[in-house]
Protein backbone atom coordinates (compact mmCIF):
# COMPACT_ATOMS: atom_id res chain seq x y z
CA UNK A 1 0.00 0.00 0.00
CA UNK A 2 2.80 2.30 0.99
CA UNK A 3 4.13 2.08 -2.75
CA UNK A 4 1.03 2.46 -4.57
CA UNK A 5 0.42 5.34 -2.19
CA UNK A 6 3.77 6.37 -3.13
CA UNK A 7 3.21 5.96 -7.23
CA UNK A 8 -0.30 7.93 -6.44
CA UNK A 9 1.57 10.33 -5.53
CA UNK A 10 4.62 10.54 -8.10
CA UNK A 11 2.71 9.49 -11.09
CA UNK A 12 1.34 13.63 -11.31
CA UNK A 13 4.58 14.64 -11.43
CA UNK A 14 5.47 12.17 -13.89
CA UNK A 15 2.10 13.09 -15.96
CA UNK A 16 2.96 16.73 -15.47
CA UNK A 17 6.85 16.44 -16.65
CA UNK A 18 5.73 14.16 -19.75
CA UNK A 19 3.31 16.93 -20.96
CA UNK A 20 5.53 19.78 -20.52
CA UNK A 21 8.72 18.11 -22.27
CA UNK A 22 6.08 17.30 -25.19
CA UNK A 23 5.19 20.96 -24.70
CA UNK A 24 8.95 22.04 -24.99
CA UNK A 25 9.69 19.36 -28.01
CA UNK A 26 6.32 20.94 -29.90
CA UNK A 27 7.36 24.37 -29.15
CA UNK A 28 11.03 23.54 -30.60
CA UNK A 29 9.70 21.61 -33.47
CA UNK A 30 7.57 25.12 -33.97
CA UNK A 31 10.52 27.63 -33.42
CA UNK A 32 12.50 25.46 -36.28
CA UNK A 33 10.11 25.22 -38.92
CA UNK A 34 9.31 28.64 -38.61
CA UNK A 35 13.11 29.34 -38.60
CA UNK A 36 13.44 27.50 -41.63
CA UNK A 37 10.06 28.55 -43.37
CA UNK A 38 11.38 32.19 -42.76
CA UNK A 39 15.18 31.16 -44.31
CA UNK A 40 13.21 29.76 -46.79
CA UNK A 41 11.26 32.88 -47.60
CA UNK A 42 14.57 34.88 -47.61
CA UNK A 43 16.42 32.96 -49.87
CA UNK A 44 13.87 33.04 -52.00
CA UNK A 45 13.13 36.49 -52.26
CA UNK A 46 16.90 37.04 -52.07
CA UNK A 47 16.60 35.03 -55.41
CA UNK A 48 13.87 37.03 -56.27
CA UNK A 49 16.05 39.97 -55.69
CA UNK A 50 19.01 38.61 -57.68
CA UNK A 51 17.01 37.71 -61.38
CA UNK A 52 15.57 41.04 -61.04
CA UNK A 53 18.55 42.92 -60.90
CA UNK A 54 20.25 40.30 -63.77
CA UNK A 55 17.14 41.01 -65.76
CA UNK A 56 17.85 45.03 -65.13
CA UNK A 57 21.45 44.26 -66.15
CA UNK A 58 20.45 42.58 -69.52
CA UNK A 59 18.34 45.07 -70.20
CA UNK A 60 20.51 47.52 -69.43
CA UNK A 61 23.28 45.77 -71.61
CA UNK A 62 20.53 45.78 -74.32
CA UNK A 63 19.57 49.38 -74.74
CA UNK A 64 23.33 49.98 -74.85
CA UNK A 65 23.81 47.33 -77.54
CA UNK A 66 21.10 49.70 -79.34
CA UNK A 67 22.92 52.98 -78.71
CA UNK A 68 26.02 51.12 -80.05
CA UNK A 69 24.43 50.20 -83.32
CA UNK A 70 23.11 53.67 -83.79
CA UNK A 71 26.86 54.97 -83.26
CA UNK A 72 27.83 52.67 -85.41
CA UNK A 73 25.30 53.17 -88.27
CA UNK A 74 26.32 56.92 -87.87
CA UNK A 75 30.23 56.47 -88.05
CA UNK A 76 29.69 54.03 -91.03
CA UNK A 77 27.34 56.76 -92.60
CA UNK A 78 29.34 59.74 -91.97
CA UNK A 79 32.81 58.73 -91.80
CA UNK A 80 33.01 55.15 -94.06
CA UNK A 81 30.19 56.09 -96.97
CA UNK A 82 32.21 59.71 -97.13
CA UNK A 83 35.23 57.98 -97.68
CA UNK A 84 33.82 55.23 -100.33
CA UNK A 85 32.20 58.48 -102.25
CA UNK A 86 35.03 59.67 -102.42
CA UNK A 87 37.21 56.95 -103.83
CA UNK A 88 34.00 56.41 -106.33
CA UNK A 89 34.10 60.47 -107.32
CA UNK A 90 38.34 59.35 -108.69
CA UNK A 91 37.76 56.03 -110.19
CA UNK A 92 34.74 58.05 -112.13
CA UNK A 93 37.00 60.88 -113.54
CA UNK A 94 39.65 58.93 -114.35
CA UNK A 95 41.22 60.17 -118.09
CA UNK A 96 42.95 56.66 -119.25
CA UNK A 97 44.66 59.34 -121.85
CA UNK A 98 46.69 60.36 -119.31
CA UNK A 99 48.61 57.35 -117.60
CA UNK A 100 50.17 59.39 -114.67
CA UNK A 101 47.12 61.48 -113.64
CA UNK A 102 45.06 57.89 -113.71
CA UNK A 103 47.67 55.89 -111.70
CA UNK A 104 47.47 58.47 -109.46
CA UNK A 105 43.97 58.29 -109.03
CA UNK A 106 44.12 54.82 -108.93
CA UNK A 107 46.35 54.91 -105.88
CA UNK A 108 44.33 57.51 -104.18
CA UNK A 109 41.03 55.31 -104.15
CA UNK A 110 43.31 51.86 -103.29
CA UNK A 111 44.12 53.93 -100.58
CA UNK A 112 40.81 55.33 -99.07
CA UNK A 113 39.05 52.19 -99.55
CA UNK A 114 41.80 50.71 -97.56
CA UNK A 115 41.52 53.46 -94.91
CA UNK A 116 37.57 52.42 -94.83
CA UNK A 117 38.03 48.60 -94.62
CA UNK A 118 40.76 49.63 -91.58
CA UNK A 119 37.78 51.89 -90.16
CA UNK A 120 35.15 48.84 -90.37
CA UNK A 121 37.69 46.70 -88.53
CA UNK A 122 38.36 48.84 -85.76
CA UNK A 123 34.25 49.38 -85.47
CA UNK A 124 33.82 45.75 -85.47
CA UNK A 125 36.46 45.15 -82.93
CA UNK A 126 34.86 48.03 -80.71
CA UNK A 127 31.31 46.21 -80.95
CA UNK A 128 32.59 42.53 -80.06
CA UNK A 129 31.66 42.01 -76.69
CA UNK A 130 33.72 38.38 -76.58
CA UNK A 131 36.69 40.58 -77.22
CA UNK A 132 35.81 43.20 -74.28
CA UNK A 133 35.32 40.43 -71.91
CA UNK A 134 38.43 38.38 -73.19
CA UNK A 135 40.87 41.32 -72.89
CA UNK A 136 39.43 42.82 -69.64
CA UNK A 137 38.36 46.54 -69.07
CA UNK A 138 42.06 47.98 -69.26
CA UNK A 139 42.58 46.50 -72.36
CA UNK A 140 39.37 47.30 -73.99
CA UNK A 141 40.20 51.12 -72.58
CA UNK A 142 43.67 50.63 -74.17
CA UNK A 143 42.32 50.25 -77.65
CA UNK A 144 39.72 52.56 -77.38
CA UNK A 145 42.79 55.25 -76.45
CA UNK A 146 44.57 53.83 -79.44
CA UNK A 147 41.46 54.56 -81.92
CA UNK A 148 41.18 58.41 -80.80
CA UNK A 149 44.73 59.08 -80.68
CA UNK A 150 44.90 57.56 -84.54
CA UNK A 151 41.97 60.25 -85.57
CA UNK A 152 44.82 62.72 -84.84
CA UNK A 153 42.03 64.91 -82.94
CA UNK A 154 43.07 64.03 -79.80
CA UNK A 155 45.50 64.20 -76.68
CA UNK A 156 44.41 60.68 -75.22
CA UNK A 157 45.68 59.02 -72.05
CA UNK A 158 44.88 56.15 -70.00
CA UNK A 159 46.13 56.43 -66.26
CA UNK A 160 45.79 53.12 -64.17
CA UNK A 161 46.43 53.36 -60.52
CA UNK A 162 46.13 50.73 -57.43
CA UNK A 163 46.32 47.10 -57.98
CA UNK A 164 44.05 46.09 -60.98
CA UNK A 165 41.25 43.08 -60.16
CA UNK A 166 39.13 41.61 -62.88
CA UNK A 167 35.44 42.19 -62.52
CA UNK A 168 32.57 40.22 -63.46
CA UNK A 169 31.82 40.20 -67.02
CA UNK A 170 28.72 41.58 -67.48
CA UNK A 171 30.45 44.86 -65.04
CA UNK A 172 33.19 45.34 -67.17
CA UNK A 173 31.30 45.43 -70.27
CA UNK A 174 28.78 48.12 -68.97
CA UNK A 175 31.56 50.02 -67.46
CA UNK A 176 32.94 49.96 -71.09
CA UNK A 177 29.81 50.86 -72.98
CA UNK A 178 29.47 53.58 -70.63
CA UNK A 179 33.11 54.88 -71.45
CA UNK A 180 31.76 54.43 -75.01
CA UNK A 181 28.95 56.17 -74.83
CA UNK A 182 31.07 59.57 -72.82
CA UNK A 183 33.51 59.49 -75.62
CA UNK A 184 30.88 59.77 -78.44
CA UNK A 185 29.87 62.72 -76.05
CA UNK A 186 32.51 64.45 -76.59
CA UNK A 187 33.10 63.40 -79.66
CA UNK A 188 29.65 65.25 -81.04
CA UNK A 189 29.33 67.93 -78.14
CA UNK A 190 32.57 69.10 -76.14
CA UNK A 191 35.06 70.49 -79.02
CA UNK A 192 37.60 68.94 -76.92
CA UNK A 193 41.37 68.51 -78.09
CA UNK A 194 42.26 66.59 -74.80
CA UNK A 195 40.78 63.68 -73.12
CA UNK A 196 42.05 61.69 -69.86
CA UNK A 197 40.58 58.64 -68.35
CA UNK A 198 41.32 57.02 -65.15
CA UNK A 199 41.06 53.58 -63.76
CA UNK A 200 41.61 53.88 -59.75
CA UNK A 201 41.49 50.61 -57.55
CA UNK A 202 41.51 50.40 -53.91
CA UNK A 203 40.56 47.46 -51.73
CA UNK A 204 36.89 48.38 -51.69
CA UNK A 205 36.26 50.02 -54.49
CA UNK A 206 36.99 51.27 -57.99
CA UNK A 207 36.92 54.47 -59.21
CA UNK A 208 36.39 55.48 -63.35
CA UNK A 209 37.00 59.13 -64.02
CA UNK A 210 37.18 60.45 -67.30
CA UNK A 211 37.83 64.22 -68.03
CA UNK A 212 38.38 66.93 -71.37
CA UNK A 213 39.11 69.99 -71.49
CA UNK A 214 35.81 71.29 -74.04
CA UNK A 215 33.13 74.11 -73.65
CA UNK A 216 30.61 71.60 -71.05
CA UNK A 217 27.39 71.61 -71.12
CA UNK A 218 24.33 72.85 -69.86
CA UNK A 219 22.54 71.16 -67.28
CA UNK A 220 19.43 71.23 -69.25
CA UNK A 221 21.05 68.71 -71.73
CA UNK A 222 21.33 66.11 -69.12
CA UNK A 223 18.96 63.82 -70.40
CA UNK A 224 19.48 64.85 -74.30
CA UNK A 225 23.09 63.48 -73.77
CA UNK A 226 22.27 60.41 -72.58
CA UNK A 227 23.80 61.07 -69.14
CA UNK A 228 20.57 60.04 -67.45
CA UNK A 229 20.95 56.62 -68.56
CA UNK A 230 24.64 56.12 -67.76
CA UNK A 231 23.62 57.22 -64.26
CA UNK A 232 20.89 54.49 -63.89
CA UNK A 233 23.42 51.55 -65.04
CA UNK A 234 26.20 52.93 -62.74
CA UNK A 235 23.21 52.35 -60.08
CA UNK A 236 22.40 48.80 -61.50
CA UNK A 237 26.30 48.24 -60.31
CA UNK A 238 25.43 49.69 -56.88
CA UNK A 239 27.82 52.70 -57.45
CA UNK A 240 27.16 56.36 -57.75
CA UNK A 241 27.69 58.81 -60.76
CA UNK A 242 29.21 62.54 -60.26
CA UNK A 243 29.53 64.74 -63.54
CA UNK A 244 31.37 68.24 -62.62
CA UNK A 245 30.88 70.67 -65.84
CA UNK A 246 31.35 74.36 -65.48
CA UNK A 247 30.97 76.24 -68.25
CA UNK A 248 33.55 76.15 -70.79
CA UNK A 249 36.07 74.39 -68.32
CA UNK A 250 35.51 71.17 -69.39
CA UNK A 251 33.74 68.10 -67.96
CA UNK A 252 34.44 65.20 -65.79
CA UNK A 253 33.15 62.34 -64.63
CA UNK A 254 33.13 60.44 -62.06
CA UNK A 255 31.87 56.62 -61.53
CA UNK A 256 32.13 54.51 -58.35
CA UNK A 257 31.44 51.03 -57.52
CA UNK A 258 32.14 48.91 -54.35
CA UNK A 259 34.44 45.80 -55.21
CA UNK A 260 33.13 43.74 -53.04
CA UNK A 261 29.70 42.96 -54.99
CA UNK A 262 30.92 43.25 -58.13
CA UNK A 263 34.06 41.12 -58.28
Amino acid sequence: MPEVSRLSQILPFILVSFILMLFLVSFIVSIIYKYQKRQHTYFTEVEQLKASHENELLKSQIEMQEQTFQNISREIHDNIGQKLTLAKLHLNTLNFNDTGKTESQVNNSIDIITDAINDLSDISRGMNSELILNSGLIKALEFEVAQLQKSGQYQVQLVVSGNAVFLNEDVELVLFRIVQEVINNIIKHAQATNITMQLNYTAVSLQLVVTDNGKGFLQTSYNGSGLHNMKKRTQLLNGTFKIQSPAMQGTTIIIEIPLTENN
